[in-house]
This record gives structure tokens, C-alpha cells and sequence, in this order.
């Protein structure tokens, strides 16, 4: 019956994300969380236990207070909770004979269905020494904790915690305490086949934004700005029910050799100015739903009068960006590091004459996710520590890179920046609701074909 009920809800879900932006209806707040419970349900019963036995971690502690959430302990919250109660603690033991994971919640109030309550305060009415009983009769091996050097989202432990709970484990227990970066990381870049079923919707209403965005209902050359257009994305997020993890940003490239051009550093935000004819427009946008982001970069170009098309060498060098694209997950092969990754494809570009710049990352529970960094727009050689992870299946990436090309008619050269969300299932990559291929021409010829 459950499976049923789960199957017509994902049904549901793709009728509604394929209805047109303009009459785009998401789930209500409450059919919202009950698939946020029911994804958490799926991922602790189906999949925990592999990521622990992958990591070599038999129990993980996670310790949290009130708005100071640890990233890990926020995608595990019910859907009831906004934010952590008080002090909030998680404990995962990995049961070598049961072959289970036992899920426990240390905390005052109810966690829900899926983790088990497990403080009696009357017989415990330290929070500590209810957390040392749990450890102490489990007996473990390792304790993972939240603590890492390298991702934000594997050291959500903080200072305070971490003191009061070396101070209260006993001497033979804080040898066994290590970090759990492995296990974090694991947990939050994992897509699991539940969420690849509505994951393709979110990344098509932000493909359907882009577009509607990136067109005459919303640009009229000579009077709308590129900040109008900014601002026309973030209020159309937030009127269709979701919501942004980053302010979009909109820029513009022309032949005026007093603009930027492929020149510009990414540090500066791009300066506000009226679209003009002639424009090639470029966008970076994200939206956040049922605790998944996507993160998308596409272009637009603004028509001369008497234009009917993109100019060819523009398309060309569009081309070259979306041959960048074709190197770059060529290389993706299991167990590669981002690194390696990222020198291939630098090196398989350089020999076809491509002047590209990579900075990929994985993406999911996070915009900028945990996972193996294929490179930094700083950084086109090695990235240490992020980019020294490997490339594990089942995992998704947002393709973000730019490739610079000259236009004789321009006299510069310009950067074709784009983005794209796709899927690595251990053998091949796929995007997930596909990719930017032309250019769109504002305004919208009647022939034009995405």
C-alpha cells in the first residue's frame, strides 16, 4: 500500500512540474513534507546502513543546538522541524549481528517516525550522561563525529559541543572518537533513486524560468536593465512557491570594448545597465524544493533590427562551450579523484583548441554540495582536499565551466559561461532535464526549436 501511495505521489509530482511556469502549482506545505519524511524514511532504511558499512563507521554521533544546525542534522530534521530543539543529538549504530542500523534521538522533544526517542530523563536528567549510556552499552569501535578540514557541511560540530563531550567521554572511549567526513559526505552527496524520480521536475521549472525570463514578456530592449531582470527571476521564484539558495545574477557581454568582456573576474558582480540590441545576456540562477537545489547558467541573445537569428560566430562559440561540456564528463570515470578529472579535461580542450575554464561541483542537499571539486574559477590546477576525493556513482553535479572565443565582428573576445545539472550513475553521465544548446534569440523567432 505504501509503495502505491509513494508511486502516485511521484506521478503527481510530474503533472505539476510539467504544467507551464505560468500555471506551475507545487505540492502544498503539507504534501511537502510528508514526501520530505517519506524521502528520509527511504534513505535511512534503504541506504544508511551501506553508506556506514562504505565508511567504515559502526556508530556516528551527530550534536546540534538550536540555530546553529549542524548541515548534516538539517536534511535529517522532520519536515515539522524548521530548526534544531535545544540540544539535539543523533546517534547511528550500525548493529553487526542484526545487520540494522539502530536510530536514535537524544533530544527533549519527539523527533518523529523516523528516529527513535531515546532519553529518559527521569532516570537521566543529564542530556550527557543519557548520550554515554547509549555509547557505553553499544560498545563501538569508531565515533564518528561531525569534524572536517576540508567541507563546511562534515563540521557542523561546534567548539562548545565538542569540548563538553570529550570531557565527558571516559578515557577508553575518546581514542575511538574519529572524524566522520567520509560518512557526512557520503550521506549528503548520495542521490537516491526516490529523489531522482522528482529531481528532474525542479531542474525543468528552472529550465521554464530561464526561459520565460530570457524573453520579450519580460526584456524590451532600451529600457529593461539587467538588474530589472534580477529581480524579475527572484520574485518569479518566490510567486511560484519555491525559493532561491542565491541571489541570481544577470550580466551582459557587447562589442563596446569599454565593457567587459571574458576579462571579468567573478569576484566583482556584474554592473547593472540597460539591455540594448546586440547583448549576448547570460544568467546564474538556483531554486530550492523538497530540500534539493538546482543551480543553472544559460544565455540569451538580444536581436538587431533586421537580425532573425543568432549571429554565427556567437553560436560557434556556444558550440565550443557545449564541446566543453562533452570533454569534461568524458572523464568522469568511478573512483577518479576531481583532480584527475579536471586535468584531462583541461588537457583534452588544450589539444582541441578550446581556451576553457572548469569549476564543477556536486549538488543536491547543498547548491554547492559536498563531494570532489573539479576544480575552482581560482584554481585550474590541483584543489587540495575537495578536489582529491573521488567520483562515487549515484551522485549529481552541476557542469560549470566557460570557454573564451574571439569574434572578429566584435574585435574581443567573449566567455560563454554555462551550467547544467546532471546525474553520474557510476558508467555514464546524463543531464538531468538536458541542456542549453542554442542561444535564445530575444525576441523568440516563431521557428525557434530548443
Amino acid at each position: 500500500m505504501k509503495k502505491k501511495l509513494i508511486a502516485s505521489l511521484i506521478v503527481g509530482l510530474a503533472g505539476i512540474f510539467n504544467l507551464s511556469t505560468a500555471n506551475a502549482q507545487i505540492l502544498s506545505v503539507r504534501e511537502q513534507a510528508r514526501v520530505i519524511d517519506e524521502n528520509l524514511a527511504d534513505r535511512f532504511d534503504n541506504h544508511l546502513a551501506k553508506m556506514m558499512d562504505d565508511a567504515g563507521m559502526d556508530m556516528w554521533v551527530i550534536v546540534s543546538r538550536e540555530y546553529n544546525e549542524d548541515p548534516v542534522l538539517k536534511t535529517m530534521l522532520p519536515a515539522e522541524w524548521l530548526n534544531a530543539r535545544r540540544r539535539t543529538i543523533l546517534v547511528f549504530y550500525r548493529h553487526p549481528q542484526k545487520n540494522t542500523v539502530e536510530r536514535l534521538a537524544v533530544a527533549r522533544y519527539d523527533f518523529g517516525a523516523n528516529i527513535k526517542a531515546a532519553w529518559d530523563t527521569q532516570k537521566f536528567p543529564d542530556q550527557w550522561d543519557a548520550l554515554l549510556d547509549i555509547i557505553s552499552q553499544r560498545n563501538p569501535k569508531k565515533i564518528g563525529i561531525n569534524t572536517s578540514s576540508h567541507f563546511a557541511h562534515a563540521d557542523g560540530l561546534d567548539h562548545t559541543e565538542f569540548q563538553e563531550l570529550m570531557e565527558k567521554l571516559p578515557l577508553a572511549m575518546k581514542s575511538r572518537v574519529t572524524s566522520a567526513e567520509p560518512l557526512a559526505i557520503r550521506w549528503l552527496e548520495t542521490r537516491t533513486p526516490r529523489e531522482m524520480q522528482f529531481y528532474p521536475q525542479l531542474i525543468n521549472v528552472t529550465h521554464k524560468i530561464i526561459a520565460e525570463g530570457f524573453s520579450e514578456k519580460v526584456i524590451t530592449p532600451g529600457i529593461t536593465t539587467s538588474e530589472d531582470v534580477v529581480w524579475w527571476f527572484r520574485q518569479k521564484i518566490r510567486d511560484l512557491g519555491y525559493d532561491t539558495w542565491f541571489h541570481p545574477t544577470v550580466d551582459i557581454q557587447r562589442p563596446d570594448p569599454k565593457t567587459d568582456g571574458a576579462e571579468r573576474s567573478f569576484a566583482s558582480k556584474p554592473k547593472a545597465d540597460v539591455i540594448q540590441p546586440g547583448d549576448l545576456i547570460h544568467v546564474d540562477i538556483g531554486i530550492s524544493y523538497l530540500r534539493l537545489n538546482t543551480d543553472i547558467q544559460q544565455h540569451a541573445y538580444i536581436l538587431r533590427p533586421g537580425e532573425t537569428e543568432v549571429p554565427a560566430n556567437i553560436q560557434l562559440a556556444f558550440s565550443k562551450a557545449n564541446r566543453l561540456q562533452d570533454i569534461l564528463t568524458s572523464h568522469f570515470k568511478e573512483g577518479r579523484t576531481g583532480n584527475q578529472i579536471l586535468a584531462g579535461a583541461l588537457q583534452q580542450a588544450k589539444k582541441e583548441n578550446i581556451n576553457g575554464s572548469i569549476y564543477s561541483h556536486p549538488i543536491g542537499y547543498h547548491g554547492h554540495a559536498a563531494g570532489p571539486a573539479i576544480g575552482m574559477w581560482d584554481n585550474q590546477g590541483v584543489v587540495s582536499g575537495t578536489g582529491d576525493q573521488h567520483l562515487r556513482k549515484n551522485t549529481a553535479y552541476s557542469i560549470e565551466l566557460n570557454a573564451s572565443s574571439v569574434i572578429p565582428e566584435w574585435s574581443k573576445a567573449i566567455r560563454i559561461m554555462l551550467e547544467e545539472d546532471a546525474f553520474f550513475d557510476g558508467n555514464t553521465v546524463r543531464y538531468i532535464n538536458g541542456r542549453q544548446k542554442q542561444i535564445y534569440p530575444i525576441p523568440r523567432p516563431s521557428n525557434f526549436n530548443q
